[in-house]
């Protein structure tokens, strides 16, 4: 028995003292209920059930699909593997409508909706290549086209060729931008171009190199907010970026257009991971494409875990020449669903650190 009172061998114990004094002796001794564990199950418990979305039954381009209640029309395209073009869609972030190139007819509506925001609707006539979708996105690709550089946009110039657009109608491109003179432009401001506009209007301006991680060359800016979406609440909850200013001076800006170091940012690099046009760089790959040695078609890609915490994110590791070049992650990664934090993205520096000998 022990200095309490409590019997060692079975409760309750037979002092008058002991609590439930005079019951009857429990089934299972006290020592035995706190120093057996229970049996362990044979297998995890089952996830619990989660009833599938009714069925919503339209119409795309004739024929009758079926896809899951609160899909999108891009959605439900894909699954009939209709090629809808996008570039400011990615499936990690919500999306914003603003390029404007998923345009779709839908019947009894009076403008071209984004397809990759509208949700289907039962009944829903749905159109994707008519002559007045195909025209509203060859316009946005023309003004695209001729105001931004598109060299390392290979989904964007693909879709030029495939309307047809010809951005160079618009005239030759304007003189670009001294250092600084997008990011002083007043909002709200018009600012008419020079020579009566005689040539097209562009976003060229130098290239914002202020740290050693990346680089932003927003010569090649097509103001998809995806950079702003993944710093903000979609992914990093950082809000280093906005965008500042209005109509054709509008741009990708931090807080009173400080460098990057002064700014919120924390390098998380997210940015970059989803910029669909290279405006967003690592400063490796932008150093090796000035220098003419970035080959992508001799890169390897291997997946491997993040070596830095136990959270296990999923990392591709971009190699050229036996060194890591960039680090990516799947967007269908369970854990970073594409994102990463700065020691995942940019901590690889030590891998290169091998010894000569």
């Amino acid at each position: 028995m022990s200095h309490d009172g409590l019997s060692t061998s079975r409760d309750p114990a037979p002092h008058v003292d002991a609590p439930h004094f005079g019951e009857p002796p429990a089934a299972q001794p006290l020592t035995e209920i706190v120093l057996t564990p229970p049996a362990r199950a044979s297998r995890p418990p089952a996830p619990p059930r989660v009833e599938p979305p009714p069925a919503v039954t339209l119409s795309i381009d004739g024929a009758e699909v079926s896809v899951p209640a609160g899909s999108t029309i891009l959605e439900a395209c894909r699954a009939q593997g209709i090629d809808t073009p996008t570039l400011c869609y990615l499936e990690n972030l919500t999306p914003v409508n603003v390029c404007r190139v998923c345009v779709v007819e839908v019947t009894g509506s009076r403008v071209l909706v984004p397809a990759c925001s509208r949700r289907v609707e039962p009944g829903m006539d749905v159109q994707t290549d008519t002559e007045r979708v195909r025209h509203s996105r060859k316009m946005v690709l023309e003004f695209l086209g001729s105001s931004v550089d598109l060299s390392t946009a290979p989904a964007a110039i693909g879709y030029i060729e495939r309307y047809e657009a010809r951005p160079d109608r618009y005239g030759p491109p304007d003189a670009p931008a001294a250092p600084g003179e997008r990011d002083a432009q007043d909002a709200g401001h018009h600012h008419p171009p020079p020579d009566g506009g005689a040539l097209s209007q562009t976003v060229e301006q130098p290239v914002k190199v202020d740290n050693e991680l990346y680089v932003r060359d927003y010569s090649k800016c097509i103001l998809c907010y995806k950079c702003v979406e993944a710093c903000g609440e979609d992914a990093q909850n950082t809000f280093a970026i906005a965008v500042a200013g209005r109509g054709f001076d509008a741009r990708i800006s931090t807080e009173s257009a400080v460098p990057l170091p002064d700014s919120a940012c924390v390098y998380c690099g997210n940015c970059i991971g989803v910029c669909p046009t290279g405006a967003l760089m690592f400063r490796s790959e932008f150093e090796m494409r000035a220098a003419g040695t970035w080959d992508e078609t001799a890169q390897t890609m291997t997946e491997t875990i993040c070596p830095y915490c136990g959270v296990g994110c999923a990392l591709e590791l971009h190699v050229q020449d036996n060194a890591i070049v960039k680090v990516t992650s799947p967007l269908d990664s369970s854990v970073t669903d594409g994102h990463l934090c700065v020691k995942g993205r940019f901590g690889f520096q030590f891998v290169q650190n091998r010894d000569g000998g």
